[in-house]
């Protein structure tokens, strides 16, 4: 009798369990009001983005100030863009390790992801800063106006996706991202993978189209 009662309750947590894996994906819409959250956020920067594209090839043709074959540094940029589609690859490992249970793993590419992504700041940082040196300032023309502007509003974006891997980071560290808990890796790796998209297109059209 009492293992049939202990056979019973195995069950029931093992239910339990199930269900507290699976209770973010009980929607009417097939997934999670979270991840339909984030991508309805994600379509709505596609539309601010893109519009802050335009008005760079709008306003691409400096008639005042240094021009941008004369300040451009495209090798270093572009180590920089490899460095931040590389992070892309360690979040991808990262929701595969948090679904696999492997909690040691996670935070090695969550880590890996932020410092990666910081990594790629510093640089963008390091970009202005020569640029500004060189006579390129925020007010200087409308081409560096639509220039700063486009690639800094992304540098903001990048940077909370950092704080958002740290936040993870900390509370894998605390015990508080389990398995069943592995759909908010992967809603913040759609985050991440949209602002390492989005800089391709950026990279694309700033650096690499003639003007």
């Amino acid at each position: 009798m009492a293992e049939t009662v202990y056979a019973h309750e195995s069950v029931a947590q093992a239910d339990a369990h199930a269900a507290a894996a699976h209770i973010e994906h009980d929607t009417n819409t097939g997934i999670s009001n979270t991840k339909l959250a984030m991508w309805l956020f994600l379509a709505s920067e596609c539309l601010l983005f893109g519009g802050l594209i335009t008005t760079y090839i709008l306003y691409r043709n400096p008639l005042e100030g240094p021009t941008p074959h004369e300040i451009y540094d495209i090798p270093f940029t572009s180590t920089s863009s490899f460095i931040l589609l590389m992070s892309s690859l360690t979040m991808v490992l990262a929701v595969s390790a948090i679904e696999r249970g492997d909690h040691q793993r996670l935070r090695v590419w969550l880590g890996a992801t932020a410092l990666l992504g910081a990594t790629f700041i510093a640089g963008q940082v390091y970009e202005f800063t020569v640029f500004y040196r060189e006579g390129l300032g925020f007010t200087t023309s409308r081409f560096s106006s639509a220039f700063y502007t486009l690639t800094g509003f992304h540098g903001v974006h990048v940077t909370v996706g950092i704080i958002m891997l740290v936040s993870l980071l900390v509370l894998s560290l605390r015990g508080k991202l389990p398995e069943h808990r592995s759909e908010t890796v992967e809603v913040v790796g759609l985050y991440w993978h949209f602002v390492d998209i989005v800089w391709i297109f950026i990279f694309a059209v700033v650096y690499l189209v003639p003007s």
